[in-house]
């Protein structure tokens, strides 16, 4: 009976590194917590795997997660998967983020999930201009919240580009609309920040963008949950010393948050 067991967790092993390998082949970069729920483990059992992997050099290890070995992080998840993750810690964001606009700004919002969820916070809000490079923002004003018809007292500007598989408008097109403009606040999500790379996006093109969107700004809110500290995209935006503000939820550790409020001119933590 005995000498049953471990044959029973080696096999049990097994099997969730050859689930591990399968969704790093496949999605390129994997998070922990994804991986947890999907194999019904722990955390840390799902951490263990992962170094485990990353000795036999199957996988390498990031933080919150692993990716395929020696990738630069190209891969961009899509909008549909990435707008189920995290969503009480996105609403928290967006909670904290509205309370910042106020009647008659001119705001940009880039695009992502989470300023997706701003977005939601603002349909029935006050009366302001939006800039935005994300089709289903400039939609979701238009037809308003789930909860009800939206006021349709904002001016939405929806610029033009060529659209990533987050659903953003990006390129030349894009960065020459925004040079034109001038936003009091910006609302800037990224794919992964970091105290070398700073904020980083997988697609060049849309770091261009994002870095046109700042530079249109008076201000720049980054716009980012836990779990990107520690990602990094092949593309940089900026460093973290180049947002005025950071809005991130309760879950970021601590080492994160000194790095954070050591560069960042002002840290909010959201729900706190």
């Amino acid at each position: 009976m005995f000498d049953e067991v471990p044959r029973k967790v080696l096999m049990l092993q097994a099997a969730r590194h050859s689930a591990i390998i399968d969704a790093v082949q496949r999605e390129r970069v994997v998070r922990v917590s994804d991986l947890a729920q999907l194999l019904g483990v722990s955390p840390m059992t799902v951490r263990r795997d992962i170094e485990a992997l990353e000795e036999t050099g199957r996988v390498e290890r990031i933080h919150g997660g692993a990716k395929l070995p020696g990738d630069a992080s190209t891969h961009e998840p899509g909008f549909e998967l990435k707008s189920t993750q995290l969503t009480a810690e996105k609403h928290a964001i967006a909670v904290e983020a509205a309370s910042m606009v106020q009647e008659g700004m001119a705001i940009g919002l880039s695009a992502g999930t989470t300023t997706w969820a701003l977005a939601k916070e603002l349909v029935n809000g006050p009366r302001i201009t939006v800039v935005t490079n994300s089709v289903r923002i400039a939609d979701l004003f238009h037809h308003g919240a789930s909860s009800g018809p939206a006021r349709f007292g904002s001016t939405v500007i929806l610029i033009g580009g060529e659209r990533t598989p987050s659903d953003a408008l990006v390129g030349p097109i894009a960065t020459s609309s925004l040079k034109q403009l001038h936003l009091d606040l910006l609302f800037l999500g990224v794919h992964g920040m970091d105290a070398q790379a700073g904020f980083t996006t997988p697609n060049l093109l849309e770091a261009e963008t994002d870095r046109a969107f700042m530079a249109s700004a008076r201000s720049t809110v980054v716009l980012s949950d836990h779990s990107k500290w520690g990602v990094v995209g092949i593309a940089s935006i900026a460093q973290l010393d180049e947002a005025d503000e950071l809005i991130t939820d309760s879950l970021l550790g601590e080492d994160a948050r000194r790095v954070l409020a050591e560069n960042v001119a002002k840290l909010r933590i959201a729900g706190a």
